[in-house]
């Protein structure tokens, strides 16, 4: 008798329906398990796991010899995603119930060894795949996972388990499937517990670039001292970024459900992530990659923020690699396995010390450093990578009088609400359909209908192109924030106000 039914492998962060057929024959002495269709060692170990749950869940194996098939054949299975389905299909084949239950089904878990379904990644992946299809009416998946499986619960009976013959009751209609959603699953992040920015004092320039940054989706580096906030400064961004629509949580969610780091409890990622790898981290740590690729930092940050620290001390192959995703929002790793694609629109917040000592400029330490150490630590951020980076902002050391201030300071919530008054305004201009959601995905078309410049503007830029020696692509940036500074004061056309800050936040590319 051959039994099928269907669970799911990722190929990156994409679920591929796999359909499983279980072939016992009975003929045979003993029990001989064969598991054939590319299976890694994850899932060739999965019959000792599921013959030891099925005999302590009260189970018994079928005799003599099994034929396993995972199809396409010629798509490798990993993971032990597989061990539910195979070991129901085992049960079903003992006529403990229909075979036909199993047919419009996905079923996905991992078994321990007395029964209980473990937690597998990628089941949001796998829910939307389920979801999408026309033959999939059933959804089983581990209870751990029961949130992430909640995005399926409106269009299709899901059920989280937590044992195998919870599994058997689930398949019989003995127990309730989970309650579809009641429109919580998109609702917006719990603001208390993000880091707010009236808790950063003085720095106002910095703020300043910062709301820029998060209204227009601008890349940034900090230039200033040991200690001036700039990490802070950085960790607050999320809080002034404008909450995820429901795409974008979909995205990004299911790259965090790929790596199984969603947080316990949350089917979706709410709050904008906030990755900051230490600069000691790989291009593969960086990018993704691995035998078989997984998404690396740049993807985690996917729609939200990357901060790097010590931007000089990253190794220099590890930032260049970085060119191509800030330009694209996406990263391409090729394998033997295969090319995967991974999304990695970030916004980037890098920050660095203006010396090796880091006091070149403080008023308030002296710096050490030679010229010729200045210009070779600044030298290990080429031009190319500073060229795709859109505010360069210096930050000074804080007086006694900024930390001994009690003075109020804006709230997250404040600038936030400018924030989105301007990206409304960039919906708006680029409708609702369009690929470009911000100024910063701008592309020339687009620079050159919504940021005309009038002959005394074009003078003027081109004035600073001569002066500081700015690049075409420097050029383009100038643009793309002057029209997002534009945007947050509500002005139709760029100012020449607009055009000077614009200007001013090319700092690191002036000669000398």
């Amino acid at each position: 008798m051959i039994t099928p039914t269907c669970s799911f492998t990722l190929s990156g962060i994409d679920a591929i329906r796999i359909e499983i057929e279980v072939n016992a024959t009975g003929s045979g002495e003993g029990i001989t398990v064969s598991i054939v269709g590319l299976p890694d060692a994850a899932v060739r170990e999965s019959k000792e796991r599921i013959r030891s749950a099925l005999y302590a869940s009260g189970y018994r194996h079928p005799e003599g010899f099994t034929l396993i098939n995972l199809a396409p054949a010629d798509i490798r299975k990993e993971g032990a995603a597989f061990d539910l389905p195979i070991a129901l299909e085992l049960i079903a084949a003992t006529n403990a119930f229909p075979p036909d239950l199993l047919r419009p089904a996905m079923i996905l878990g991992e078994l321990a060894l007395d029964g209980t379904i473990r937690p597998v990644k990628g089941v949001l992946s796998a829910a939307l795949l389920a979801r999408k299809s026309d033959h999939i009416t059933t959804l089983i998946v581990p209870a751990a996972n029961r949130s992430e499986a909640a995005v399926a619960a409106s269009s299709m009976k899901v059920y989280a388990v937590g044992t195998l013959r919870e599994a058997v009751a689930a398949l019989s209609g003995e127990i309730l499937p989970l309650a579809p959603d009641s429109g919580n699953l998109f609702l917006e992040p719990d603001w208390q517990n993000v880091p707010d920015f009236c808790e950063v004092k003085g720095q106002r320039a910095a703020k300043r670039a910062l709301e820029i940054a998060a209204a227009g989706g601008h890349n940034v580096i900090f230039i200033g001292p040991p200690g001036s906030g700039k990490s802070m400064l950085a960790q607050r961004m999320p809080g002034i970024l404008p909450p995820m629509t429901e795409e974008e949580t979909l995205e990004t969610s299911r790259i965090h459900s790929a790596l199984g780091i969603l947080p316990p409890g949350e089917p979706l990622l709410r709050k904008r992530p906030f990755r900051s790898p230490h600069h000691t981290v790989s291009d593969a740590g960086l990018l993704g990659g691995g035998v078989n690729p997984q998404p690396g930092e740049i993807s985690l940050a996917h729609n939200g923020v990357l901060f790097l620290d010590e931007l000089p001390e990253f190794k220099r192959n590890v930032l260049e690699v970085l060119r191509q995703p800030l330009e694209n929002g996406l990263v391409t790793i090729s394998r033997a396995a295969g090319s995967f694609t991974f999304p990695c629109r970030f916004l980037l917040i890098a920050a660095m010390n203006p010396c090796p000592c880091g006091h070149l400029g403080d008023r308030q330490h002296r710096c050490s450093c030679r010229s010729l150490q200045v210009q070779q630590y600044r030298a290990r951020i080429s031009g190319p990578l500073l060229d795709r980076i859109d505010l360069h902002v210096g930050i000074e050391a804080l007086t006694d009088d900024e930390l001994l201030s009690s003075a109020p300071a804006e709230t997250s919530a404040q600038v936030r609400a400018r924030c989105i008054a301007a990206r409304q305004i960039q919906q708006a201009r680029f409708g609702k359909n369009s690929l470009i959601r911000c100024n910063s995905m701008m592309g020339p078309t687009q620079l050159t209908r919504y940021c005309a410049l009038d002959p005394r503007l074009q003078s003027m830029i081109r004035h600073a192109i001569n002066e500081f020696g700015l690049s075409a692509r420097a050029y383009d940036r100038i643009l793309r924030v002057a029209r997002t500074i534009a945007d947050l004061a509500g002005s139709e056309n760029i100012s020449r106000e607009h055009l000077f800050e614009a200007i001013g936040y090319r700092n690191l590319d002036r000669r000398g």
